[in-house]
């Protein structure tokens, strides 16, 4: 059942007289830019980007199966490339360690008895006689 223009014209009379209660607008913009932050937060969680990821993924059609190939083929490439490998290290020739003690060459002590440190040879108090 079509409506007449009588109809139509009553209504948009009708809708004319309304009037939005007081602060609709002010809590339309409050929750607008909630919705907003929380678009944002949602944006950059993992479960964010795993959803757009996965949505793109469903937009490119049958060319996904090329690009995720080329993205594996590059994260392997960029793996052997950047994990360090280990450095060759040249082995040392083993040689056996001797524990024979071989006792050092006594110090010479004929210049200690050569100075004479009898009570008649010392000084005073800060005076040093040799």
């Amino acid at each position: 059942m079509k409506p007449s223009v009588e109809q139509i014209g009553n209504l948009l009379a009708l809708k004319r007289e309304e009037r939005p209660e007081e602060g609709y607008w002010q809590d339309f913009l409050c929750e607008f830019h909630q919705r907003q932050r929380e678009a944002a937060v949602k944006r950059w969680t993992p479960a964010g980007v795993w959803q757009r990821t996965t949505a793109w993924f469903g937009e490119l059609g049958s060319t996904k199966w090329l690009y995720g190939a080329g993205l594996g083929y590059a994260t392997i490439m960029a793996a052997f490339l950047l994990i360090p490998r280990p450095a060759d290290v040249e082995q040392a020739p083993v040689v056996p360690v001797k524990h024979q003690v071989v006792p050092a060459p006594a110090p010479p002590v004929e210049q200690l008895d050569e100075l004479d440190l009898g009570p008649t040879t010392q000084g005073s108090v800060g005076e040093q006689v040799f």
